[in-house]
């Protein structure tokens, strides 16, 4: 079996089991058992489904810590002037019942990988075969971040908090994530940008408290549901006329509750709203003026309201430098009709933000359209019917690799 379709198969594996959130067990046991014989540390997150996996490269000469006995010293001695590359796949499914018509559809009632993980853990294991082979290029190390609950569950802050940017022995100097899109760009084009690439999430949750009463006679009661309507539309206006017309700003409100019959007011009435930014200052001022906006209504109806407002993930943040790196590296690769510099930012939300908020890095998209399908009209991320191209997978692989092969050359 060639290298292709041998990541093929893996990646068929991984989709076919798919697995939500943080504990990712059978993921975790397949990355463990396809990075088998590499020569790599790895270590698997315990309360996680996590896996880490240092490559140590031999390009150049490895020195013992000043006060660490002769004896101790080995080609897999962390040498703190070599640098250290990070290299990121989330593995985690989504909730989403797969409509589509392949042999290895997910055998798993509403799970899916509808967001194309398991080609990124599967190109991330490809890089890894890749660079074990060609250890001698390396004047440095790779840190191998193979992530759990990237959607929604703050992953890669708990690889974070579990010390992934130092497990090379010593902190990462830079760090790459690939990320496949099954439409808005041909198979094959890499596309990426400096500076906002994916938006910042928060989270507002408000809950209108009235008091409740028979329908037909609402003037004996409070009743929150025309508040929180008012709420919800002038959340709109509020950005319309608050926020400078040249700022991107999203605000929507997906889940909306109030009463059980049709004939009582309720006592309360809440909604849940998402907010998307891509610049700290604008973040700020919306974080303010939300709420207030809420308030003040609930203020007129006569009624109380509780507002929370949480600050999830932040901007996304490509530095220039290695997205152009990734532009040069692609270019040369895959020659320049196929790299794709995107005129504006997505506005949906990454946790790898808080590994490149940290640690100079950049994200890099990746067509994975797959044929007879037209790229703007296919199905998105998260769709029940995303479908990604197996063909990918080689080239994805090769990207990671010679990313950190770029970063760590000898000089």
């Amino acid at each position: 079996m060639g290298f292709a379709d041998d990541l093929a198969e893996l990646r068929h594996r991984i989709h076919e089991r798919p697995e939500i959130g943080l504990k990712l067990q059978r993921t975790q046991e397949t990355v463990l058992t396809a990075l088998e014989g590499l020569g790599l540390e790895v270590t698997a997150g315990k309360e996680i489904g996590s896996v880490t996996a240092v490559l140590r490269g031999t390009g150049a000469p490895r020195v013992p810590a000043a006060d660490a006995p002769a004896a101790h010293t080995t080609l897999t001695d962390p040498e703190p002037s070599l640098p250290v590359v990070l290299l990121r796949a989330d593995m985690d499914a989504l909730p989403v019942h797969e409509e589509v018509d392949v042999p290895y559809r997910s055998m798993l009632d509403g799970a899916m990988h509808a967001c194309g993980h398991d080609l990124h853990t599967t190109m991330l294991v490809g890089a890894a075969r890749l660079l074990s082979a060609n250890r001698e290029r390396l004047a440095g190390d790779v840190v191998l971040m193979f992530q759990p609950g990237e959607e929604g569950f703050d992953g890669a802050r708990r690889m974070i908090d579990g010390g992934v940017l130092g497990a090379a022995g010593r902190p990462a100097d830079s760090a790459f994530a690939l990320h496949v899109l099954p439409n808005m760009v041909n198979r094959g084009e890499i596309a990426t940008r400096p500076g906002a690439i994916m938006a910042a999430s928060d989270g507002m949750f408000v809950t209108v408290h009235g008091i409740g009463g028979h329908g037909a006679s609402p003037h004996l009661s409070r009743d929150p549901v025309p508040a929180m309507c008012e709420m919800v539309l002038a959340l709109q206006t509020a950005i319309n006329r608050g926020i400078d017309a040249f700022e991107a700003v999203v605000v929507t409100v997906g889940s909306v509750h109030a009463g059980t019959r049709r004939n009582i007011i309720p006592e309360t009435a809440s909604f849940e709203a998402t907010v998307r930014t891509f610049d700290r200052s604008v973040r700020r001022r919306v974080r303010d003026l939300l709420p207030q906006v809420c308030r003040g209504i609930a203020d007129a109806h006569g009624l109380e309201v509780d507002v929370e407002y949480i600050e999830e993930y932040p901007v996304t943040f490509n530095d220039a430098t290695l997205t152009g790196l990734a532009f040069q590296v692609a270019d040369e690769m895959f020659g320049p009709s196929r790299s794709v510099v995107m005129p504006r930012p997505i506005t949906g939300t990454e946790d790898f933000s808080r590994v490149i908020e940290r640690v100079p890095g950049a994200m890099v998209l990746i067509g994975a359209c797959v044929e007879g399908r037209d790229p703007d009209t296919a199905p998105s991320n998260h769709s029940p019917h995303a479908a990604f191209d197996d063909r990918t997978l080689p080239e994805g692989a090769a990207l990671y690799a010679e990313l950190a092969v770029r970063q760590l050359a000898l000089p």
